[in-house]
């Protein structure tokens, strides 16, 4: 059976971004996806480049990579990924001071620009005046994520990438079992998002990766017009994640909630005129965990109605699926210590930000060329 240089354990925009850089630096990759469509956190993201919010330097070094990058993506790719700009929105609660929450933005490379009520309701028409006491905004990078991902995955192919629909069963030092055959390679690398940890831990791999599981509404193409991406300025998902993290056992006790859930409010409109409403987020240590969609459907358009009520009620489908994050929100990369042919790529806070440039360098540091952010990420370090 042939032997391949990289496996790929997932067809996120992660592993599709690093299975295309890879192969065009030279080596045989194999990209392993479990479903023919794939119901991830690509799927059913807002799409949103925070290219402005790199607050250290190697972020803001990674920021400046990605905006560059993605302004030269959909012609390297040959497929349009519907790249722009667009104002993103932050809106600050009626109960939250603007000027504290301006404060908290002040160390971004671009800090966001505070707006009164009437400014806000000026740029975003659709926002109700009575739920908020300001808003901040900024231009924003965005793409459609799953288009994205898609092309990645076809200029992967067509640069001689090999792919397979298949569930990984059990990662070897040597390859991967999965539902279908075993295949082998010199290394293996996880890009499973939110099913990494039980992926590596069936490996007896420890790793410190959790996940969320996030719930949207989705809309098919509607007559709203969204001019903006709205987001709550003050987002309650930072919180979760680090309460959550801060006893590591707890998430190898399937079925923990290890705190309450939360919902961030916000919207964005797509280029076919479909809108995506969210988010839910649960921290439950279970990757398969059930969670009722009729309360959590009426919860989210109770919230987002208050803010946005012209789309509370509009038709549309909830949706769900997993966001991995780490505890310190930096990357998660590079060979897993003690296992030295099995690497780990994901934890991202801004994922579709820095993935195109962290695969990148991943790919260059892979094929021997020294690269001072993949050492000053790795997870060996």
């Amino acid at each position: 059976m042939k032997t391949y240089d990289w496996i790929v354990v997932g067809g996120g925009i992660a592993g599709a971004a690093l299975a295309y850089e890879l192969v065009k630096t030279g080596f045989a990759v194999l990209l392993l996806e479990q479903y023919q469509t794939p119901q991830n956190a690509t799927r059913y993201s807002y799409g949103g480049l925070a290219y402005w919010s790199g607050n250290t330097p190697l972020t803001r070094q990674l920021c400046e990579d990605a905006i560059a990058r993605y302004h030269i993506l959909s012609q390297e790719l040959d497929a349009d990924i519907q790249f722009r700009e667009l104002d993103l929105l932050l809106t600050i609660s009626a109960a939250n001071d603007p000027e504290a929450t301006a404060a908290s933005y002040n160390d971004s490379a671009i800090p966001p620009r505070l707006l009164s009520i009437q400014e806000a309701c000026e740029l975003e028409p659709l926002l109700n005046r009575e739920a908020i006491s300001g808003a901040l905004t900024v231009k924003h990078g965005h793409i459609h994520p799953e288009k994205t991902s898609l092309a990645y995955i076809q200029a992967f192919l067509r640069a001689g990438g090999e792919m397979q629909i298949t569930q990984v069963l059990q990662v070897l030092q040597d390859g991967v079992k999965t539902t279908t055959a075993t295949f082998h390679s010199a290394n293996v690398v996880i890009c499973a998002g939110g099913l990494s940890r039980q992926l590596l831990k069936s490996a007896g791999i420890p790793v410190k990766l959790y996940f969320t599981h996030a719930e949207i509404i989705e809309t098919p193409p509607v007559d709203v017009q969204l001019r903006t991406l709205v987001m709550p300025a003050n987002q309650e998902r930072f919180q979760l994640e680090a309460e959550s993290t801060q006893v590591d056992n707890l998430w190898d006790e399937v079925g923990n909630e290890l705190v309450a859930p939360i919902l961030d409010a916000g919207a964005i409109q797509f280029q076919d005129g479909s809108i995506r409403i969210g988010q839910i987020s649960r921290a439950i240590a279970d990757p398969y965990a059930k969670v009722n969609s009729e309360e959590s459907e009426k919860w989210l358009r109770k919230s987002v109605g208050q803010v946005l009520p012209a789309l509370g009620n509009l038709p549309g489908t909830w949706h769900n699926c997993l966001v991995a994050f780490s505890s310190d929100r930096q990357p998660l990369i590079g060979t897993i210590p003690g296992f030295d042919t099995i690497h780990l790529f994901w934890g991202f806070s801004t994922p579709l930000v820095i993935i195109p440039p962290l695969s990148k360098r991943f790919a260059n540091f892979a094929s021997g060329k020294k690269d001072e952010i993949i050492l000053q990420l790795s997870l060996d370090h």
